[in-house]
């Protein structure tokens, strides 16, 4: 965890300088118009400052999966237009990545000018991080800053390649992610509680295992907990089930006993007949216990006990560490349990963290984000932070 004490903006000279800035603007959009610019706000303390101090901004992105072709449907047209408005310049949109444009405009920028380069994902080779198309990329820059927070799990050209040839350190953005959560996973203020939600057992494997080396309670929801349920024994009726993972999540309780570590289960669910389709249609729901699931029904929240358990665990911590939904989120009436969770972190005076994707979306949709100490701006990576992974986006910027 050594590692990320790493370089900031603040601790290099980029004044004349050409500087690559990796941001993360693949935002949301419909018929061509940004339907959230969250991402490109996220990305203007960085671009301020480095236009502050003169340098010569050169802005990267990738935008959906192109596949490697050049796709107008993920241009970065309407992001450049976006981030024109919002600084108050021009920022020209280069019309290829590495190409000839790119070259040129890139070669006649004046100190506090800003451009950015078209779709990096528009060449196959960003995303095999090839050595030739590294060289051209890191060819137009003096420096590069890492503020892509959301693809710094990617071993890509422009998110680690590059920082083979440039002195490579990070923006704000970035530097935000790695203090708070890596304080959190290293010396956090105790007590330290963790909740893990979301549909699959498998996806948080690792997380799981090395959370119960650092917390004192692990909150645990979602659908992966009908597999733990399972593990003790119950029946889960029709609930999701990750039959592979039931002798692993048996392993994980008694790591929790041996840790000393609280591991909190369901004790009641929320039941339906089955499914929501459409998503968000009418369901019948009741109560039961997690030992009183009948077998013809399934779980598809915690229920209001558990939601009550999970919110006093959360105000009795100092340190809450918040990824994945406790139920199906997407449907307003399966969404209680998330909401509670989302409410009781709200109203903590604890550090709180909530790791990207839908936990993130519950906050920010109550209107509580502003009551959370960080919500993380990367769901893959903050997962792989939490497992304790090395993110190549990160290890690869100059150590302070």
């Amino acid at each position: 965890m050594a590692t990320y004490n790493k370089k900031t903006v603040e601790d290099i000279d980029v004044a004349g300088k050409r500087v690559l800035v990796r941001c993360d603007f693949n935002v949301p959009q419909k018929d061509g118009v940004i339907t959230s610019d969250k991402r490109i706000v996220e990305a203007l303390p960085t671009i301020k400052y480095l236009m502050g101090q003169g340098a010569k901004v050169i802005l990267c992105s990738h935008m959906g999966k192109p596949k490697g072709e050049v796709n107008p449907k993920y241009s970065l047209s309407a992001v450049a237009a976006r981030l024109t408005e919002l600084l108050g310049v021009k920022v020209a949109l280069c019309a290829d990545t590495i190409g000839p444009d790119a070259k040129a405009k890139s070669a006649a920028l004046k100190n506090g000018e800003v451009i950015l380069l078209e779709n990096t994902r528009f060449d196959p080779r960003e995303e095999k991080n090839d050595d030739t198309f590294v060289k051209e990329l890191a060819s137009l820059a003096d420096v590069y800053v890492s503020d892509a927070f959301g693809a710094v799990h990617r071993a890509h050209a422009s998110t680690a390649g590059v920082a083979k040839y440039l002195p490579a350190v990070c923006g704000y953005l970035i530097q935000k992610e790695i203090s708070v959560m890596g304080k959190a996973l290293t010396d956090p203020a105790r007590p330290f509680v963790a909740i893990l939600g979301g549909a699959k057992v498998s996806d948080k494997l690792n997380v799981i295992d090395n959370l119960l080396g650092k917390v004192d309670t692990l909150i645990i929801g979602g659908g992966m907990a009908y597999t733990f349920l399972a593990a003790k024994g119950y029946g889960v009726g029709t609930s999701l089930l990750d039959t592979e993972k039931i002798d692993y999540c048996r392993t994980m309780m008694e790591k929790a006993e041996k840790n000393g570590v609280k591991l909190l289960l369901p004790i009641d669910t929320t039941i339906t007949d089955k499914f929501p389709d459409p998503i968000d249609a009418k369901v019948d729901v009741e109560f039961v216990n997690s030992d009183a699931i009948p077998a013809d029904k399934m779980g598809l929240d915690i229920g209001p006990k558990t939601a009550a358990l999970y919110a006093d665990a959360v105000m009795g911590a100092k340190t809450v560490v918040w990824n994945g939904p406790m139920g199906v989120f997407e449907n307003p009436i399966l969404a209680k349990g998330t909401i509670a969770v989302a409410k009781a972190l709200a109203n903590s005076s604890a550090i709180t963290i909530v790791g990207g994707g839908d936990s993130a979306a519950a906050c920010e949709q109550l209107g509580f984000a502003d009551k959370i100490t960080h919500i993380s701006t990367g769901g893959g990576a903050s997962l792989e932070f939490l497992e304790g992974k090395d993110l190549p986006g990160i290890s690869c910027l100059l150590d302070k």
